[in-house]
């Protein structure tokens, strides 16, 4: 049971985070109009890419960590609860689709498990334990890159992840919306902390924090993915054909970087049963399709490196 002690100070700890204080441009909000309310709610965003801009220095090195987990056969695995653990589930979840990824190799993990990406799991996240055992139901390894979500930073379920992560060996990074200044988590290789101010609601960190968190993870996956070769120029070339629609987009780059006309590059396509790296690595070096996973092998999967290559 916990004591009036502790809770005092956890009272005191959250009412001491930049996350929980009050915006000063938003006091009178209650009394606004709605283009108002709009207004000071979009004044308030605009901060959050200026925010983000401070920590690329510190999300280069995140990157660069992840690629080199990548190409060792590691994994980049989120930690969070609430908002921070939803949208860690769904970059991880839409690096599939979008690169040709195995769902093992980004996933996300949400403290209270499934049913709180979709109804609130608040209590999940109040015990280190749990996610430091969700870390080792992940079976994380030295090869493993750990990231721990927390807008606050404190959050138990995230720092119990990210402690045992480091246990094991993991490269750990985190991803926080609390000052630098702040940040003291030993076990942590590389924080990331754009600091957007006050929530126009206060403690809201659905909204500037959210937004914040999610430009972030759309940088270290995307960075990653062409870092390892699923972007030619800047086009998606690993998307797997799981709807209509991507297989219409497929033939669409190939038809964008080969010239080819519709019926060539979904004759290119079939031959290279649908995988649209071999498709452009046969049209624009003029060579079967065994020449072409040849040449993608030697490339390290690059297709401009490949289509140069002289095997």
């Amino acid at each position: 049971m916990t004591s009036p002690i502790d809770t005092q100070k956890l009272f005191q700890e959250i009412a001491s985070l930049a996350t929980e204080q009050r915006n000063p441009h938003s006091m009178e909000i209650d009394a606004c109009s709605t283009l108002e309310i709009l207004k000071i709610i979009n004044d308030e965003d605009k901060l959050v890419p200026l925010a983000v801009e401070q920590e690329l220095p510190y999300i280069e090195r995140a990157v660069d960590l992840i690629v080199k987990a990548f190409k060792n056969g590691g994994r980049l695995l989120y930690f969070g609860a609430g908002t921070s653990g939803r949208l860690g589930v769904v970059d991880a979840s839409e690096c599939p689709p979008t690169y040709g990824t195995l769902p093992e190799m980004v996933q996300g993990f949400i403290a209270g498990g499934k049913e709180a990406m979709f109804v609130s799991q608040e209590g999940a996240e109040d015990h280190e334990e749990n996610g430091a055992a969700d870390i080792l139901k992940a079976n994380v390894t030295a090869k493993d890159v750990v990231c721990g979500i927390a807008a606050s930073k404190r959050t138990p379920y995230v720092l119990g992840a990210v402690k045992k992560a480091k246990e094991l060996g993991a490269a750990t990074l985190y991803v926080t919306c609390n000052p630098r200044s702040k940040f003291d988590i030993k076990e942590v290789d590389v924080a990331i902390c754009p600091y957007v101010g006050p929530e126009v609601v206060m403690g809201s960190t659905r909204m500037k924090s959210g937004t914040a968190q999610k430009l972030v993870l759309n940088m270290l996956t995307t960075s990653a993915m062409i870092r390892v070769g699923k972007v030619y120029e800047n086009m998606m070339i690993d998307l797997q054909m799981t709807n209509k629609k991507l297989v219409e987009r497929a033939k669409r780059i190939v038809m964008t970087i080969t010239g080819v006309d519709y019926e060539t590059a979904t004759s290119f396509l079939i031959k290279a049963e649908w995988h649209v790296k071999s498709a452009l690595v046969m049209i624009k070096a003029s060579v079967s399709l065994e020449e072409a996973h040849k040449r993608l092998a030697v490339a390290d999967g690059f297709v401009r490196k490949a289509v140069e290559i002289n095997l």
